[in-house]
């Protein structure tokens, strides 16, 4: 099981819209349930970001970094980590 601190949860709940059409969580609960049930992953570093998605097997040849922290996927949370949700 994932634990997602306060920062990251208040992240995702502020920013999923970037991500989906409508909002998948409401509030703490639900919003850390949903990054469980979705298998979302915090990394320490954008490299690490562009890191997760070479060893997932996406294409990122023609990409460099700030294209990939510009991702729908990527919520910056403003500590230096990332948070990935593959919606």
């Amino acid at each position: 099981m994932h634990e997602f601190d306060d920062a990251v949860l208040e992240c995702f709940l502020e920013n999923q819209l970037q991500l989906f059409p409508d909002k998948v969580a409401e509030n703490i609960e639900t919003a850390e349930a949903y990054l469980e049930e979705c298998m979302a992953v915090v990394v320490d570093s954008a490299q690490s970001v562009m890191d997760y998605f070479e060893e997932t097997g996406i294409d990122i040849e023609d990409q460099d970094i700030d294209e990939l922290l510009e991702a729908s996927e990527v919520f910056d949370i403003g500590d230096g980590r990332y948070l990935i949700v593959e919606g």
